[in-house]
C-alpha cells in the first residue's frame, strides 16, 4: 500500500466535490489565469473586508490536480489576511497536496497560487 493514497484519495475527493467552486454576488478582488500547457484554467472571486478574506470562490476546469489545488487552497485562505495568502510560497501549496509531482504537474498544482495572488493584488472597479 502506497503512502500517498490517503493523499491521493483526498484530492480526488475535492476534485469530485470541490469546496468554495461558487461565484461570490459581491467581490473586492477578481483574478484569472490559464495553463497553456495543458488548458487548465482558473478564475478566483475574493472578499477582502478589514484585510481578511471573508469569502472566496473560485471557477474553473482542468485536471483533477488543478482543480483540487484551487479547492484545497480556497479553504486554507478564508479567514487569512490577504498579506498571508501573498506571501504563499509555492511548497505551502505542494504541502497541502501532499503529494510529489513531475514539474509539469507542478504547474497544474501552482496554477491555483498564482490566480490566488493575481486577484490579491488588484481590487474590482
Amino acid at each position: 500500500m502506497s503512502t500517498e493514497s490517503p493523499y491521493q484519495d483526498r484530492i480526488l475527493d475535492h476534485y469530485r466535490n470541490p469546496r468554495n467552486f461558487k461565484s461570490l454576488k459581491t467581490c473586492s478582488h477578481h483574478g484569472e489565469a490559464k495553463n497553456p500547457t495543458c488548458g487548465d484554467r482558473l478564475s478566483f472571486e475574493i472578499s477582502v473586508k478589514k484585510g481578511l478574506i471573508s469569502d472566496i470562490g473560485f471557477q474553473g476546469e482542468g485536471c483533477a490536480i488543478s482543480q483540487a489545488s484551487a479547492s484545497l487552497l480556497t479553504e486554507y485562505v478564508r479567514g487569512k489576511t490577504a498579506s498571508h495568502a501573498l506571501a504563499l510560497a509555492p511548497g505551502e501549496v505542494m504541502g497541502l497536496l501532499g503529494i510529489s509531482l513531475s514539474p509539469t504537474r507542478m504547474k497544474c498544482a501552482l496554477l491555483s497560487l498564482e490566480t490566488l495572488k493575481m486577484a490579491l493584488k488588484k481590487q474590482k472597479m
